[in-house]
């Protein structure tokens, strides 16, 4: 009988390609994982992992049993929530942007508050690295920003959104000096195609990240930007309002749909989001320029 926990370091091998990384997301010194997929090798009579001195890679029958790996996780961890009941109890680990953990964190410390056997656990992370923690189940729940408008579809992940989050140009732009992410992050082709849409070609890029930084030196009268109503809230900064929006989405994984406490996390920022929409929004407090 293959035991869940094996399969799931090689699970993990899969998304991350090393040893050490495979440590370091499961919690497992380097030896223990490589012992564990030799375990697992045992088992199966064939050979997973070919090794060298300095690095492992999946051989042929490693990525057939990678590929089954995947599903009996997911009917394993359907099966868990199926038998949970209604009780809201256990783990949640939760990764999600910067601006949203901000802006929501009442609501996560409201339902940590009203379920005393939860134990909630947030992490600030990019979408690309909490969709990949989200694969390897390092997290339960993926809050993530798509500035596109293409919202990409993948087998065994469900998404929910969140919010639609509108998109504003603040700051002086006559200076030329706009202030933007790195090339990395998933704002800046978003804002990039938004400036081409605008005959804006900037003559200076000031490049950071994290759009509370952004938006702390357009307050400084570093530069111009285009900012989301999240990252402008409470700010003060005058905005033009650009008739865009990123959306913002909550991510799971289909066979823990049915968890009550992954649930319960969900609906808790649902609801806060539904009735808390407007206060994101820079007009609310008349900064707006019209």
């Amino acid at each position: 009988m293959l035991e869940l926990r094996r399969l799931a370091l090689l699970h993990q091998f899969a998304v991350h390609g090393t040893i050490a990384a495979t440590a370091a997301a499961s919690g497992y010194s380097a030896s223990a994982v490589s012992q564990q997929l030799s375990v697992l090798e045992r088992e199966v009579g064939r050979t997973l992992l070919e090794r060298t001195a300095r690095s492992a890679t999946l051989t042929e029958a490693g990525h057939t049993l990678a590929a089954h790996a995947a599903v009996i996780l997911d009917a394993a961890e359907a099966a868990e929530a199926d038998l949970a009941g209604t009780s809201v109890r256990g783990r949640v680990v939760v990764s999600t942007i910067p601006t949203a953990a901000a802006a929501w964190a009442s609501a996560l410390i409201e339902v940590s508050r009203a379920h005393p056997d939860l134990e909630l656990v947030v992490h600030q992370h990019s979408p690309d690295e909490a969709l990949r923690r989200l694969r390897t189940r390092e997290t339960d729940l993926a809050v993530v920003d798509e500035w596109s408008n293409h919202i990409p579809r993948e087998p065994g992940l469900h998404r929910r959104e969140l919010h639609r989050d509108p998109l504003y140009l603040t700051g002086d732009p006559a200076g030329g000096t706009w202030l933007c992410a790195p090339p990395d992050q998933p704002s800046r082709p978003g804002t990039d195609r938004l400036l081409r849409e605008l005959g804006i070609e900037p003559a200076v890029r000031w490049e950071f990240d994290g759009l509370p930084m952004i938006a702390a030196l357009v307050a400084r009268g570093a530069g111009a930007a285009i900012l989301p109503g999240l990252a402008l809230a409470g700010t003060g900064l005058p905005a033009t309002p650009l008739d865009r929006h990123r959306r913002i989405d909550a991510v799971l994984r289909q066979g823990s749909r049915t968890r009550p406490a992954i649930t319960a996390v969900l609906n808790a920022l649902h609801t806060f989001v539904t009735n808390t929409a407007k206060v994101a929004n820079p007009a609310d407090s008349g900064g707006v320029a019209r």
